[in-house]
């Protein structure tokens, strides 16, 4: 394959899940309705990000939605990137689901560092960095503030990965999502360090106590991090592009295993770390 159509998805943060769940399908449709091949939500997209109101929420309710999203995938012949909020034995994980066109879940990852204050009070980090493929083009995952750690994403891009999908929900309080607009974005390009395209999907709007809202800006851009596609501040929309896959070369990638000669074997040793943990089951 030498290009990869993308949609990212931008939608509102803190809704119930049975309206979060009907502009997923609709977004599925429309995705794939203008050529794309892969389907990018924020994070939580289906549960909502907004405790503790998603914290209440019944294991089989977030399956249900979850097996709904797969089907559509399956109606559409397209790969979705969805995410949910789940109960586990041991608080709950924040998750991202990549389903195959067949309708298939084929790799899960959940988010390793924890953001606000609710989601550290109800949540626990993974234990396992993200590889997988979508027809046959090497990818990785980050949820939303595992963006400011480049090892996460970086040793998978080792491993082979040319495109970094990064689900986001980056609510917060108004004084500090001004902050985040004002200093560029609340996610930072991954290109100009790596050398791979940077796919992100955020969040927008405040919450139902009008204390929170989010950053918007949702973006894909390519591997010298020039935007090829850019939402806006406020509104739920959806932005596409083209990605030249020859150009995610991830030469500064391969420069840093490279160089200094003292950690090559240690790059070595982690990336087979992180091939041999990708297919575990995020728990």
């Amino acid at each position: 394959m030498t290009v990869l159509q993308v949609s990212c998805v931008q939608m509102h943060w803190a809704r119930p899940m049975e309206e979060n769940l009907a502009k997923t399908l609709d977004y599925v449709k429309a995705a794939a309705a203008c050529g794309s091949r892969v389907v990018l939500f924020p994070e939580a997209n289906l549960t909502s990000y907004y405790f503790p109101q998603v914290a209440q929420l019944e294991p089989a309710q977030v399956q249900a939605a979850l097996d709904a999203t797969c089907r559509a995938a399956q109606e559409s012949n397209i790969w979705v990137i969805a995410g949910t909020i789940r109960k586990t034995h041991d608080r709950h994980l924040n998750l991202a689901h990549v389903i195959s066109p067949d309708g298939t879940i084929v790799h899960e990852y959940a988010k390793v560092h924890m953001a606000g204050r609710d989601e550290q009070r109800y949540c626990r980090g993974g234990d396992k960095l993200s590889l997988f493929e979508i027809d046959g083009v090497p990818c990785t995952l980050v949820i939303c503030r595992d963006g400011r750690h480049p090892e996460l994403y970086r040793l998978p891009a080792m491993a082979g990965a040319q495109v970094l999908f990064h689900p986001s929900c980056s609510s917060d309080e108004i004084e500090a999502v001004c902050w985040k607009r004002t200093s560029g974005r609340a996610q930072q390009p991954v290109g100009p360090n790596s050398k791979m395209f940077h796919c992100v999907a955020n969040t927008v709007g405040q919450s139902p106590d009008g204390k929170q809202t989010s950053s918007g800006a949702s973006f894909i851009r390519e591997p010298n991090g020039i935007p090829l596609a850019e939402a806006g501040f406020y509104q739920e929309e959806m932005i596409t592009a083209v990605l030249d896959l020859a150009r995610a070369d991830r030469s500064y990638i391969l420069d840093s295993q490279s160089n200094p000669p003292f950690l090559r074997e240690h790059w070595a040793r982690m990336v087979d770390e992180v091939k041999r943990r990708a297919s575990l089951p995020p728990e």
